[in-house]
């Protein structure tokens, strides 16, 4: 009964995504952290529970439809606010992602109430948890970081996003010619000279589809020809630029219904 009462369950990895030094889940019960510092910025939700902590002298909380933001070399501690504890899930960013301009409003706002925000963390969680699913996480992860530095940072006019389809029409065709080796974010901005936010934004508004669910649907697209000529689920994931059989299933079976072994067998 002590240990449920006290219960520490963590898991921690760093995936392949630019700018993210960690992925930290976390279930405590019982357990508070005391004042600490993290060389790099705490981007934090809490699925269940709730989290009280001091931030710079202050008392702050996280309900649940709450983003924390902590930036980074700012003292804080961190407590169960509910009888249960809490379980969190954190992604540390380092100053790639969020600049230092942007440390003195976190630090007088670091709880932001923003449901759209909090969905975008919780899916980005997800994608982080699938390798293969890198361009993904990584585009995601660019949306969030524009969107804390609009509750951080007023914006001008010169910040509002504009279409430009010709960017978009430039990053088709690079996924076009990547379709097995696939594209990295960072690689597309430099190539194309945009803004990674603004890439994607451009992308998806010309057509209606992010630019991993076009590479994603592309690889498919690949991936039935191929076991329609009865080559096997495993060979197939590894010619079409799936990590895994397991990813390659995972996306098939979203875009077409069905596993690719049930597909394949159903070919007369």
């Amino acid at each position: 009964m002590a240990a449920a009462r006290n219960r520490r369950e963590v898991s921690a990895w760093r995936p392949s995504v630019p700018g993210v030094t960690e992925v930290f889940h976390a279930h405590f019960t019982e357990y508070a952290y005391p004042m600490h510092v993290h060389e790099a910025w705490t981007l934090l939700i809490v699925d269940d529970g709730a989290v009280r902590y001091d931030l710079d002298r202050h008392e702050h909380g996280t309900p649940h439809d709450t983003v924390s933001l902590l930036p980074p070399h700012i003292p804080h501690n961190g407590s169960p606010a509910t009888p249960h504890g809490f379980r969190k899930r954190v992604l540390y960013l380092d100053g790639t992602r969020l600049g230092d301009d942007l440390i003195g409003p976190a630090v007088d706002s670091p709880d932001l109430r923003d449901p759209v925000l909090r969905r975008r963390v919780g899916r980005l969680h997800t994608a982080l948890a699938h390798p293969g699913d890198e361009l993904e996480a990584d585009s995601r992860l660019t949306l969030i970081g524009d969107r804390l530095r609009t509750h951080l940072r007023p914006r001008t006019v010169t910040d509002v996003p504009r279409r430009d389809p010709a960017l978009a029409r430039r990053l088709r065709e690079l996924l076009d010619e990547r379709v097995v080796q696939g594209l990295a974010l960072d690689e597309a901005t430099g190539l194309l000279h945009a803004h990674p936010a603004h890439l994607v934004r451009s992308f998806s508004t010309a057509y209606g589809i992010a630019p991993h669910q076009y590479l994603m649907s592309r690889r498919v697209d690949r991936a039935r020809r191929l076991l329609l000529e009865g080559r096997s689920p495993a060979e197939v994931a590894t010619a079409t630029g799936f990590y895994d059989q397991s990813h390659l299933t995972r996306h098939f079976r979203k875009l077409v219904g069905v596993p690719p072994g049930r597909y394949r067998d159903s070919a007369r």
